[in-house]
This record gives C-alpha cells, sequence and structure tokens, in this order.
C-alpha cells in the first residue's frame, strides 16, 4: 500500500488530493513531504465568512505543515495557498480543511501531541518528537479549548472548592470540582483564593446550574463559606471529617511545640523530643517501637496528653450515622475542650460550634460526599504541577490541570493515532 492510500484513509479532505510523496533531507533527518493540491474546478473557501469564492491568484511559495509522524520519519504537508476574492471580505487567504490561520502544525498532529502530553512532560514531549514547546502548548490549547466548549455541564449535582498553592509566595488556584457518583472532573480554575474569584466561578456556571445543586464540599475559609451561602444557598453545605480532622491535629501540634518549649525553660526532661508525628499518626499505623514510646508518654500528666485524648475522642464523631446522635456527641466534645484549659483546643471547639450545622450536612447526605475526593484531586493537581516543574504563567498552568484534569472531549479526527 502507497503512503498516499494510507494518507487517505487517515485524512481524506474534500477538494484536496495528495499529489506527489518524496522522501527528502532536512537537516539531519529524512522527512516525508506530501504535496497537497487542490480538486480540478474546486472553488477555495473564503477564510473571513467561510463561504466558496472565486480564485484570485496562488502563493508562489509553498507553505509547510507538520502532520503526525510515520515510521519515525516527520511527515509535512507542502501546498501552495491560494487566495480569493470574496464579495464580502475582498481578496483573502482559503481556508484550508488540515490547519488555521498561520499555524504550521495540523489538527491531527496537533490532537496526536496533546495526547502524549497527557502522559509525560511538555518538554520531554517536544523533544521526542523533534518540535518545540511552544507548539506542544498551542497543541494543548486546541484540544482544551476544544473541549471546554463541547462539553456538557448538565446535571451537576455536587461540587467541591477548595484552594491549592502553586507557585512561591502565597500564590494559590482556586478550584471547583465535580464530585457526582459517575463523573468526578476539574470543572473550573481561579487565579487567587479571594471572595471574587469564587463569585466568577458562579456567574461563569450560571444561576440557572446553580439553583440545580445539591451539595457542595469546602472547608472553613470564610470567603468561601459567604459565597456559597449567596450563590447556592438552597445546596446542602458540608464541612467534612477530612478538614476538621487536618485542624484537630493544628492544635495537638501547637500543644506539644508549647509545652516542649516551656520544658526546657524549665530545664526538665526533654520528653516531647522528637514525638511529634506519635501524636499526629493514628495508632494503626505506629511501628512497635512508636506504640510504646507513646503508651509511655501517656501516662505521664502533660497538657500535650491531654489535647491529644481530646483529639482521639473527636474520632468517634464520625461513627455515628442519625444526626441527632452525632450533635449530642459534637456538643459534648465542644464542652470538654472548652473546659481543658488548653487555648488551641478551646479555639478548635469554638469554630466546630460556629459551624455545627454545616458539620452535621455531612450526616445528612448520608456522608456520600466529602472533601476527601477533593483532597485526591489535589494531589494530581499538585502531581501535573510538579511534573513539568511548575509554569510560569497561570494561563499555562490552567491549560494543563484543564487537560489532565478536566475529562474533556478531543477534537474529531478522521483516525484515531493512539
Amino acid at each position: 500500500m502507497q503512503v498516499k492510500s494510507l494518507l487517505n484513509r487517515v485524512s481524506r479532505f474534500k477538494s484536496f488530493i495528495f499529489q506527489r510523496v518524496n522522501l527528502v533531507e532536512e537537516g539531519d533527518r529524512e522527512v516525508i513531504e506530501v504535496e497537497v493540491e487542490p480538486r480540478a474546478n474546486s472553488r477555495p473557501i473564503c477564510s473571513g465568512c467561510g463561504q466558496p469564492a472565486p480564485c484570485y491568484d496562488r502563493r508562489a511559495q509553498a507553505r509547510r505543515f507538520e502532520f503526525v509522524p510515520l515510521w519515525a520519519f516527520a511527515v509535512v504537508f507542502v501546498y501552495r495557498m491560494r487566495r480569493v476574492n470574496c464579495l464580502f471580505c475582498g481578496i483573502v487567504t482559503e481556508r484550508v480543511p488540515w490547519s488555521e490561520g498561520k499555524e504550521t502544525v495540523t489538527y491531527a498532529y496537533r490532537s496526536f501531541l496533546a495526547t502524549w502530553a497527557k502522559r509525560v512532560s511538555w518538554q520531554e514531549v517536544a523533544r521526542y518528537f523533534h518540535t518545540s514547546w511552544r507548539k506542544v502548548f498551542f497543541s494543548v490549547d486546541y484540544v482544551v479549548q476544544y473541549g471546554l466548549e463541547h462539553r456538557d455541564l448538565s446535571g451537576i449535582k455536587a461540587i467541591g472548592v477548595d484552594e491549592v498553592a502553586w507557585k512561591f509566595g502565597h500564590h494559590y488556584l482556586t478550584v471547583v470540582y465535580q464530585l457526582d457518583v459517575g463523573c468526578r472532573r476539574l470543572l473550573w480554575i481561579g487565579q487567587e483564593r479571594t471572595e471574587e474569584t469564587l463569585r466568577s466561578f458562579f456567574r461563569q456556571f450560571g444561576p440557572e446550574r446553580s439553583a440545580l445543586l445539591g451539595f457542595v464540599c469546602s472547608d472553613m475559609w470564610k470567603p468561601y463559606l459567604k459565597v456559597i451561602k449567596d450563590c447556592a444557598a438552597q445546596a446542602t453545605h458540608i464541612l467534612d471529617r477530612f478538614h476538621i480532622v487536618a485542624q484537630a491535629n493544628k492544635a495537638v501540634d501547637e500543644v506539644r511545640a508549647q509545652e516542649a518549649r516551656r520544658l526546657s525553660e524549665e530545664g526538665r526532661a526533654p520528653v516531647l523530643k522528637k514525638s511529634r508525628w506519635l501524636f499526629l499518626k493514628r495508632r494503626q499505623r505506629l511501628k512497635g517501637p512508636q506504640k510504646g514510646r507513646l503508651r509511655e508518654l501517656l501516662s505521664m500528666n502533660l497538657r500535650t496528653v491531654r489535647a491529644y485524648l481530646l483529639k482521639e475522642d473527636l474520632q468517634q464523631l464520625w461513627e455515628y450515622n442519625a444526626v441527632s446522635w452525632a450533635r449530642k456527641f459534637l456538643r459534648q466534645w465542644t464542652r470538654d475542650a472548652l473546659r481543658s484549659r488548653l487555648e488551641p483546643m478551646q479555639r478548635i471547639a469554638r469554630s466546630l460550634r460556629k459551624h455545627e450545622e454545616l458539620i452535621l450536612n455531612w450526616f445528612r447526605a448520608q456522608k456520600a460526599f466529602n472533601s476527601g475526593i477533593v483532597e485526591a484531586y489535589n494531589g494530581r493537581l499538585k502531581l501535573t504541577l510538579r511534573r513539568s516543574g511548575g509554569w510560569r504563567t497561570f494561563r499555562a498552568a490552567e491549560v494543563a490541570l484543564y487537560h489532565t484534569l478536566g475529562h474533556l472531549p478531543m477534537p474529531p479526527v478522521t483516525h484515531q493515532f493512539w
């Protein structure tokens, strides 16, 4: 089978034919050049209005368009562009079906590069296929823009909102995920973690879709709480166990650090030295020597031990199924924490008491939605950011994250190359 026959199988273009195929040397590599010609009596298409128009003239110099490599040979379409004399647009260059504007990369090659860019870093894709990072970026941007325009946003019932650090210097991204069973994906990315950032998501999402939301998961960040209350008041707003446990661990660690400094200043034995993870890890994950050391510490009259026992008692909250029993336990625990005379634990108790109804929403939702899903996606998001050593611009990071986590539809191609 000839190369022209293969090309006609994978990329047949109406009103154009593959004329000749030549193997030429280009620098230190060999390239398959495919000459493309318009069919006889075919009328070119105006690039402005998209209507057929009479041919005005033809460029003397041919343009080259990169296509999908074949057997480690680069493939290039060579075509002398025509100009049309359009009644509405004047004299303009024609539109060709394999590329757009002044781009030198075909649609098929863009999809090919973008597919590889999901698997390895963009720099590696550029190096493997002897192209530039810029061409890989614009290929990914092309499929992302197509996917965003053609994705289905109907029927979304549950979303999760969180912030992720993406650059040094306290630079954050606000991310929104869809959490529905059977369809979990990245919905939206915004720069910084402000109230206005999240409001811009709801404006783009639309009031009609926002009114259909049933569940929203988030942490206790005040701007998020306010915006969700304003824009999705009918939804069940869930503050789940992940962020509460994280705050409890932070409070215990703060008590431990304060007491370790106090013992050092008083000249007493440093019994809390190298004990941080003994109090923060789950008991099931402690090894033999660590369990013995923890038992020894728990027998001492330490403020850290009291904070640790309060944190461990809080774990019982998540075992309840009924909202009424969970409420009763939570109120009893907050009373005990407020009487503990441990400021970090008192602070978290006041916070839990303030957000009691939002915490109990986790039980009202029958534990079906939680921010653990959000944190799992955040891990994949951070991995994507680290894979190429980070991105200098928000635009590049946005494109990469949509491409990797958005589950976007791909542009149609005649033949699947992967």
